[in-house]
This record gives C-alpha cells, sequence and structure tokens, in this order.
C-alpha cells in the first residue's frame, strides 16, 4: 500500500470543494438567491442552521432549522458541536458541525447563508472556508428592501440599518463580494463559486 494511501476519506482533501459562507446585512436577499440557486441546483447542499426561535407557520422542523430548546443549545455550544452560533434579535441560531464536514469530505459542495458574526466563527474554525459577502446595489436600495416589508416598527427598522452599516464595512474581511443587481446572475455566480474545487 501507498505511503499515502489512508483508506479513510472518501474523496482527497485536495479535491473536495470548499465550504462556501454567505453573508451580508438583512434585507440584502440572501434566502432569495440562495432559494433560486437551489431550485437550479438541488446538489448544493445548504446546511440546516438549529434555533431556539418557535417555528413560523409551514416551517418544517429539520428542513428549514432543527427547532431546539435553550437547554439543547446550551449543550451543543458546550459540546462543539457546532461550527458557528449567533444570537439575533433574543434568539440563538447555530450552523451543526457534524453535518457539513461529512457533506464536505463526500465532496459535496456546501452552503452556509449565515451572519457576519457567524461567518466570522467559521473563518476562525476553518480557514479553507470561501467567505462571499452579497453587497446591496447601494444603500438606498437597502434601506427601501428594509423599510418596504412594512412588518417592522420603526425602532426595530432603525436597529437593523444600525447594523446593516456595520456589516457592510466589514465587506473587506471577504474573499468575494457579490452585488445583488440581480437574482439569478447572483445564483449562477454563486453556483460557479460553490464548485471551485
Amino acid at each position: 500500500m501507498a505511503a499515502t494511501s489512508r483508506g479513510t476519506t472518501p474523496v482527497p482533501p485536495e479535491s473536495r470543494p470548499r465550504l462556501t459562507v454567505l453573508s451580508g446585512p438583512s434585507g440584502v436577499g440572501k434566502s432569495t438567491v440562495v432559494a433560486h440557486m437551489r431550485k437550479e441546483h438541488p446538489e448544493v447542499w445548504l446546511s440546516v442552521s438549529a434555533t431556539t426561535r418557535k417555528p413560523r407557520p409551514g416551517e418544517q422542523h429539520g428542513v428549514h432549522y432543527f427547532f431546539v430548546t435553550d437547554e439543547e443549545m446550551d449543550k451543543l455550544i458546550a459540546n462543539g458541536e457546532l461550527l458557528e452560533w449567533a444570537e439575533f434579535a433574543g434568539n440563538r441560531y447555530g450552523t451543526p458541525r457534524a453535518a457539513v464536514l461529512e457533506r464536505l469530505e463526500a465532496g459535496e459542495p456546501v452552503l452556509l447563508e449565515i451572519d457576519l458574526q457567524g461567518a466570522r466563527q467559521v473563518r476562525g474554525s476553518m480557514p479553507e472556508a470561501q467567505l462571499v459577502f452579497l453587497a446591496p446595489p447601494s444603500w438606498d436600495e437597502l434601506v427601501r428592501r428594509l423599510t418596504g416589508r412594512g412588518t417592522e416598527p420603526p425602532e426595530v427598522i432603525e436597529r437593523r440599518l444600525a447594523a446593516a452599516r456595520v456589516e457592510l464595512a466589514a465587506e473587506p474581511e471577504f474573499d468575494r463580494t457579490l452585488v445583488n443587481t440581480s437574482v439569478e446572475d447572483v445564483a449562477r455566480e454563486l453556483l460557479a463559486l460553490t464548485n471551485v474545487v
């Protein structure tokens, strides 16, 4: 047997797809882009986050999120079972580590759609990950998207705008920036990036 053969890893590390992390300010269209890309290319595996928030109508456990209790989330964090986690609007969200590593070892492209805090944690624990920043065409367009939802009170919108300023300032930390002028175009570019070996 050759000295370099290990026999335990199905796909050699040098030929595995990299983990791709998509992040950007709230309201920029991350979920819309990812949904469009996965509709066309379901082979790209999107990690399902664990969250302590309650399910919204139509959301399914294990499909949209893994809905967990605060105690279960505490255990996941304490045991190092999350690749990253963050608190947002009073709830915690995290990416289960094992599922991501299993898919990457099997040679499947893996996509995470997470916030800035989470992206920084992934960069710390998996420096080989590819971080992609989704930017709005302009600040005015982002403001329009955030205020146009009409679902949140003014103080919540103000908090979102303040957070968006911080998130936009972090763009240089990312490996690539995609500007969301067209969902179709950005989804195509993101797909090309996820398949980079």
